[in-house]
């Protein structure tokens, strides 16, 4: 039934997906070329790649509002590695990306040490690392990048945007963890009960830890695309990046009180808001109504999905 129930909402946000397509077509005709779509693969993948580790995280009961400060104290500390200190550009982000690490770690320890809610632990490192990243930067940007660099965010391979090959390939890797390892398996148990699945041998510290330690890890990862995107680094970076993320894992399907989730679901939440964004200002909507427009979406499919789950389970 858990199966039939995931399929159940993938239907419906995949029929959601199909009618606003349709509809937003009618309204420009730039909204289906080839060079639309690609630059809006292009503009999405950054929380994207941060949604595939916030599904585990959000399966697990949890939820992490620190990763858009963990990817602007990351994208700062790319430009200060490499520009400041001197170090090889590729050592610099290999480092910005485990900084990102060692942020989702400590989230996981204030949460599995502690007994932190995930909430509060995430509101609370939001703030620190972001306040961190400020301190910083000291409100100066670091430009000046080689062209190597920006292969990875404004470059393609194929005709199709580097990083969206990227996004592809990390999300071909999280479906295949959640849905095929005992490592997924144990993901849904913490989510689904917590104390049952500690009764049953699963190890669920450690299984948060890594959660969160990915979701720092890939972070990072998304800092460096976005800064070879936008050629320079500024602290607001990823500012509001953790409500696009959990909004598109939500309306994915993924539940916000644990145990249910999938990949799939969540790069369909992402397509749905992502379309949304750009088919309503190519109509020329303006910001608020498309904020309006994502909210009104996003309830419609929680309501559609409960009402066919309460018809199921009669």
């Amino acid at each position: 039934m858990t199966l039939r129930s995931f399929l159940r909402h993938e239907a419906v946000l995949g029929l959601m997906l199909v009618i606003v397509l349709f509809l937003l077509a009618q309204q420009s005709d730039k909204f289906f070329t080839t060079a639309n779509i690609l630059n809006q693969g292009r503009l999405m993948t950054e929380v994207g790649l941060i949604a595939l580790p916030m599904t585990f995280v959000i399966i697990t009961g949890g939820i992490d509002l620190s990763v858009g400060s963990i990817l602007g104290l990351c994208a700062i500390l790319l430009g200060v590695f490499w520009h400041n200190l001197g170090l090889p550009l590729p050592v610099a982000m290999v480092l910005a990306i485990v900084v990102g690490g060692i942020a989702g770690l400590v989230n996981g320890l204030i949460i599995t040490r502690f007994k932190v809610p995930p909430l509060i632990a995430t509101l609370a490192t939001l703030a620190l690392y972001r306040g961190l990243a400020e301190g910083i930067s000291q409100a100066r940007s670091v430009r000046g990048y080689p062209d190597w660099f920006f292969v990875l965010g404004q470059g393609e391979v194929l005709g199709v945007p580097t990083q969206l090959w990227i996004l592809v390939i990390f999300a071909i890797i999280a479906a295949a963890i959640l849905g095929l390892t005992t490592f997924g398996r144990a993901t849904y148990a913490v989510g689904a009960n917590e104390t049952a699945a500690r009764f049953s041998g699963i190890n669920v510290d450690r299984t948060k830890l890594l959660i969160y330690t990915g979701a720092g890890l890939i972070s990072g990862l998304a800092a460096v695309i976005f800064v070879s995107r936008v050629s320079t680094t500024r602290s607001d970076m990823g500012t509001g990046v953790e409500l696009d993320v959990i909004t598109a894992v939500v309306l994915g399907g993924t539940s916000i009180f644990g145990g249910r989730g999938t990949i799939i679901g969540t790069a369909v939440g992402l397509i749905l808001v992502q379309a949304l964004k750009n088919g309503l200002a190519l109509s020329g909507v303006k910001g608020d109504g498309t904020i309006v427009v994502i909210g009104l979406v996003l309830i419609l499919a929680i309501l559609a999905t409960n009402l066919f789950s309460r018809n199921g389970d009669g």
